[in-house]
């Protein structure tokens, strides 16, 4: 019954996806920067936010993000489009680290998050195909120990590519979440024990990993 609910809600947030999205505006006075600089830019054409990592950071899966001010999120919908380019003189490591961090609590201490690797997408070596999606939660539970502890369950594969616009769409319900990327029907990624619970809310983070020189717009938000 309770997977049911949870097909149920999906189905008809997608539907109803473009007639009651909140469209949110990413100017200055409507986001608080965590450990990132922001900066408004133009982009073939349009005006989309520019999200850059602190080099002061230097650890991985960190609360490095654009937060949404006055949003209140526990379940329903998040949409955005995003572009990821790889800063100069980055390492050879460095993904294109780009996504979305969500139910954030009040001081940034605890939050979810789906991100994707964008230079993994399209690589000649199946791993590293297999690593483009990743779902970590803040602080505990990070991309290496779920990599360790439970190898491929919380990592999946989605043609993508770096310097291009990616069309990333999370639906939450109670502990499930799931990753759309651009208009496939089926989800990329598929999360049914969210590890901070069910019954959280916090707002909403454009986040970036490091060495990443990040593009947001066009964000939407349905909330249940």
């Amino acid at each position: 019954m309770k997977n049911l609910k949870y097909i149920i809600f999906v189905s008809l947030s997608l539907i109803s996806n473009c007639l009651h999205a909140q469209k949110v505006h990413l100017h200055a006075d409507n986001l608080i920067a965590s450990n990132v600089f922001l900066s408004h830019e133009k982009l073939e054409g349009r005006k989309v936010l520019k999200v850059l990592v602190d080099t002061t950071i230097k650890t991985f899966d960190e609360p490095t993000f654009a937060k949404i001010k006055d949003i209140d999120f526990e379940n329903g919908v998040i949409e955005v489009k995003v572009l990821s380019r790889i800063v100069k003189n980055a390492p050879d490591w460095a993904r294109g680290f780009i996504g979305v961090a969500f139910r954030i609590d009040e001081n940034n201490t605890k939050f979810e998050s789906i991100y994707i690797r964008p230079t993994n997408g399209r690589a000649e070596d199946q791993i590293r195909r297999n690593h483009s999606i990743q779902y970590f939660a803040f602080p505990d539970y990070k991309f290496e120990r779920l990599r360790k502890e439970s190898p491929e369950k919380y990592e999946s594969y989605a043609d993508m590519g770096l310097n291009e616009w990616i069309t990333i769409k999370i639906v939450v319900q109670g502990s499930n979440a799931r990753l759309f990327i651009g208009k496939n029907k089926q989800p990329a990624l598929i999360v049914n024990d969210l590890k901070l619970g069910q019954h959280n809310s916090g707002s909403i983070g454009l986040w970036v990993g490091n060495w990443t020189e990040g593009y947001f717009r066009d964000l939407k938000i349905i909330k249940q």
